[in-house]
């Protein structure tokens, strides 16, 4: 049957700008080329509920099991390159973190990923536009199979939401979620998706802390 929005789906993939250059995959051939210490994962998303670049959900949604080629545009990708994003910065920001600023080097600040595009002056020019905007790309799909198990479900969700595997448990209709101490009032933010996605209500509680050890024998 052909999917439809929320629907929870498998699938491995692989992104390459058009003009032939692999950027992203979790197919583990293809993700050795880009970092051969790395583990392919299986990737899990619901479709319509931005798991994934929406030009690549819209495109599944109606589709069936099998494999696609999928081209898409920046304006459905990784958006326009913006001018406003190109910035100078002093120098003794990055000195003050003794970094060394080199053209092609690549920073996180605020967290905002950024190029140095040039040094000149005491002033450093950061390009903090996505790598990827303004190009085309290309993505090759294989969507393995539908997910029907509802712990499958959770799990992706959870990790998607939060990045992180917080433990639950299932409790008639609700899905009890115990999260980190100080993280509650975030977590219950999503209760309308996860009643929509999985017709659970959603109850977060937090981890209590462990007792400390005063055995000082």
């Amino acid at each position: 049957m052909p999917f439809e929005k929320n629907d929870f789906i498998e699938v491995e993939f692989t992104g390459r700008i058009k003009e032939g250059e692999i950027f992203d995959s979790n197919v583990l051939e293809e993700l050795k080329k880009l970092n051969p210490k790395a583990e392919a994962k299986p990737f899990i998303l619901s479709l319509g509920n931005g798991m994934f670049l929406e030009g690549i959900e819209n495109f599944l949604i109606g589709k069936e099991i099998g494999k696609y080629e999928i081209e898409l545009k920046p304006e459905n990708a990784f958006g326009f390159r913006n001018p406003n994003l190109i910035q100078k910065m002093p120098i003794k920001v990055f000195f003050e973190h003794k970094i060394n600023p080199v053209p092609g080097a690549v920073f996180s600040f605020d967290n905002k990923i950024g190029k140095v595009l040039a040094v000149s002056g005491g002033r450093v020019m950061m390009d903090f536009n996505n790598p990827l905007a303004g190009k085309d790309v290309v993505y090759n799909i294989n969507v393995l199979r539908k997910i029907e198990n509802l712990d499958e479900k959770i799990k992706s969700l959870v990790e998607f939401l939060f990045k992180s595997n917080f433990s639950y448990k299932i409790e008639n209709k609700k899905i009890i979620l115990e999260v980190d101490k100080g993280f509650k009032a975030f977590a219950e933010l999503f209760k309308d998706k996860f009643k929509e996605l999985l017709d659970l209500d959603l109850e977060v509680e937090e981890k209590e802390n462990l007792p400390e050890n005063n055995n000082n024998a």
